[in-house]
């Protein structure tokens, strides 16, 4: 597995990170196609065996179960050096004040909340999940300064929000002299790609590295138009991103069929690569919950696409809205 710095940061992460939101008590929280422990435990294996290094979740995903997993199984198959562990705030996990948002109360709660559910000293990767209006942005960007001050975080970084939004924290940030968010996630595939009119700009010239997520669309670049499984069935966020543009998508589907069928091999490798040739990318997500999802991942670094491969996998594309945020 190769590894690339982060933007133009000092941390360096795996070309492929492992998307842990598909790890979680089932029957906590919304997402129950999540794999509890035991089901976990062989891609933590696989992942570290492949040489991935790096590892995303949230504190909302399965109401921290995921967090639990994820920190209980980097325990038990690697070092803490050798691994980068990235997290996020703002997800509601109760009814209380501190529970939720940006707010310095809310993020300095979860953060300690967050280390003792990963089972660490400190978080590599800080991530706000989402632009919380209801707060300034000064308090959020101190909070978070402060955070990375004590030692309890190594790196900032944000997540699908509106580009005039990431370029107002990162100017707050440097007219205080606070720490800059070194990373943006957000929703980036062959049928999202409306980052790339501000939000990619924006982040190659200040540095920052993209870790897009769902860069397969939610499973829906890896198989027939049409094709249902048991997460597409009971993810209802995931059900209200792609069902506009039905005649760009089939086209798009097609032409990644097609590259597919150039290389022998599955549309996923041909999705994940295409991510990975784009200039902005520095590593996308990926979730996994069959084991050909991680080798396909993995096998897709190695993957190099034509230009005029490219130019079929993008023809069909047409605006659309931008969703996610």
């Amino acid at each position: 597995m190769q590894t690339t710095r982060l933007g133009t940061s000092g941390l360096t992460v795996s070309k492929i990170i492992l998307g842990c939101m598909s790890y979680g008590e089932p029957g906590r929280g919304t997402h129950p196609w999540s794999l509890g422990l035991e089901e976990s435990r062989p891609f933590f294996r696989a992942a570290i065996e492949a040489g991935i290094t790096t590892f995303d979740t949230a504190n909302s995903y399965s109401l921290g179960s995921s967090e639990e997993i994820t920190g209980a199984l980097l325990r038990e198959f690697s070092q803490r050096e050798d691994v980068v562990i990235a997290t996020k705030v703002w997800g509601r996990m109760g009814s209380g004040p501190k529970d939720g948002g940006l707010s310095r109360a809310a993020i300095l709660t979860q953060a300690e909340a967050s280390l003792r559910r990963l089972g660490v000293d400190y978080i590599d990767l800080y991530q706000i999940h989402r632009f919380d209006p209801e707060v300034p942005i000064e308090e959020t960007m101190q909070a978070l300064d402060d955070l990375v001050r004590s030692g309890k975080v190594r790196y900032i970084g944000a997540s699908s929000m509106w580009a005039w939004q990431f370029a107002k924290a990162q100017r707050v940030a440097d007219l205080h002299g606070w720490t800059r968010f070194v990373a943006m996630q957000d929703q980036y595939n062959l049928l999202q790609r409306e980052e790339e009119r501000e939000m990619h700009p924006l982040c190659l010239d200040q540095g920052v590295g993209v870790i897009p997520w769902s860069p397969l669309a939610r499973g829906r670049l890896t198989r027939a138009w049409g094709t249902s499984t048991a997460r597409s069935e009971t993810d209802e966020f995931g059900s209200t991103l792609y069902d506009a543009e039905e005649e760009s998508n089939r086209a798009i589907l097609d032409a990644v069929s097609s590259v597919a069928a150039e290389h022998g091999v599955p549309m996923a490798q041909i999705a994940t690569a295409w991510t990975l040739a784009k200039p902005a990318v520095t590593a996308p997500i990926i979730g996994a919950t069959k084991a050909h999802h991680l080798a396909d991942a993995v096998a897709a670094v190695d993957v190099q696409l034509t230009d005029e491969q490219i130019g079929r996998l993008e023809a069909a594309y047409t605006p659309r809205e931008a969703r996610g945020f």
